[in-house]
């Protein structure tokens, strides 16, 4: 199908405007949309939190807002239209009640409550449909919804860090990497929705794993998992303390947490990432430490990596483990070399998965 340069326009703006939901809308996927008539955006609307308005709605809200008749104009939106109720009604419906008379879609929503059934209620409502229009970006822009809602999985990035020698802990704990890659790690978190760490981690350095160097907005903190075989976890770990939601896996049964079956050295990461899109995890992050990296990469589980070297010399410790051959092993290649505060960072991601967005990180 040809577009012509303001059909484009249209949907690059309705990308643009989707952004502003990025990390705050999960399990929903990031959505924008902009109403048009006459060669003219009216009004434009985005899925800005989880339970407010979709993006369709919030655009025919927009429209209320300006006193503008949407009956009759064009919607561009990045995502197939919904038509079932969920914490909010059908968009399919708020098209229909709003008399939009064209509906431009990026991409099918592959969900299984969807997965057309948006488009054909619009078809047999005598509303024309085009799609196709910026599919590939909208699919990069929602890439781990749309991988959740093709493997039930979430996308797995590995965060690691260390000094000038491949070190990650000197003989007193503390950070040693620069003030902006502290900065970027909390941006990181805050796209995530589970953050994940070894036993170990909490028992050397107690972190909070939590967002606190960036706004939080308006989503909640990222679920904290601890990989814990015996469940060696202290009690007044941060983590078991502050309020906020931990989980512990292992592998003893009958026990608080989540019990899975026994694998390498711990419990079977695949089982641990079943259960974790089972609960609607879309978006996973690995920060520690070196035991539980190896075992993610040796399994071939790790999407992208951030690799974060400092030109700190902590001394004599505990080594990452990490070079450049085992993450290649593990099915990954170079982005981009790029500099956070004097601290060298290398970003890895499996062939053919871009970043989701310029400001993902």
């Amino acid at each position: 199908m040809a577009w012509s340069e303001f059909d484009i326009a249209c949907m690059r703006r309705a990308l643009e405007l989707a952004e502003h939901g990025r990390g705050q809308v999960a399990p929903n996927p990031p959505v924008g949309c902009v109403l048009v008539r006459e060669g003219k955006i009216i009004a434009e609307g985005w899925h800005d939190h989880l339970g407010d308005l979709h993006a369709e709605q919030a655009a025919i809200a927009d429209a209320e807002t300006q006193s503008v008749t949407t009956e009759g104009c064009s919607a561009y939106v990045t995502l197939e239209p919904c038509n079932h109720f969920g914490l909010t009604p059908p968009c399919t419906q708020a098209l229909l009640w709003a008399g939009v008379g064209e509906v431009i879609v990026a991409t099918r929503d592959p969900n299984p409550t969807v997965r057309g059934e948006g488009i054909k209620v619009l078809l047999d409502a005598g509303i024309t449909v085009r799609e196709g229009l910026l599919r590939d970006e909208a699919q990069i822009q929602m890439q781990a919804f749309m991988h959740w809602c093709e493997y039930k999985r979430p996308l797995v990035t590995l965060k690691a860090a260390m000094d000038a020698n491949g070190v990650v802990d000197g003989e007193v704990p503390g950070r040693f990497t620069s003030e902006e890659s502290l900065d970027a790690v909390h941006r990181l978190r805050r796209q995530c929705d589970a953050i994940l760490v070894g036993v170990n981690t909490i028992i050397r350095d107690n972190p909070s794993l939590n967002i606190r160097r960036v706004p939080l907005g308006k989503r909640r903190q990222p679920l904290r998992i601890v990989l814990d075989r015996t469940l060696r976890i202290p009690m007044d770990a941060t983590v078991m303390t502050d309020g906020q939601e931990t989980v512990l896996v292992h592998i003893q049964q009958d026990l608080r947490g989540v019990a899975l079956p026994a694998g390498d050295g711990g419990a079977d990461l695949n089982a641990l990432l079943d259960h974790l899109g089972d609960r609607g995890v879309q978006e996973l992050l690995i920060e520690g430490g070196p035991i539980v990296w190896k075992h993610f990469l040796d399994e071939q589980l790790v999407d992208r990596a951030i690799i974060i070297q400092s030109k700190t010399e902590l001394g004599e410790g505990p080594e990452s483990g990490i070079n450049e051959d085992n993450i290649m092993g593990a099915g990954l290649e170079i982005i981009e070399n790029i500099d956070w505060g004097g601290d060298s960072v290398t970003l890895w991601s499996r062939p053919n998965l871009s970043w989701p967005s310029q400001d993902w990180l």
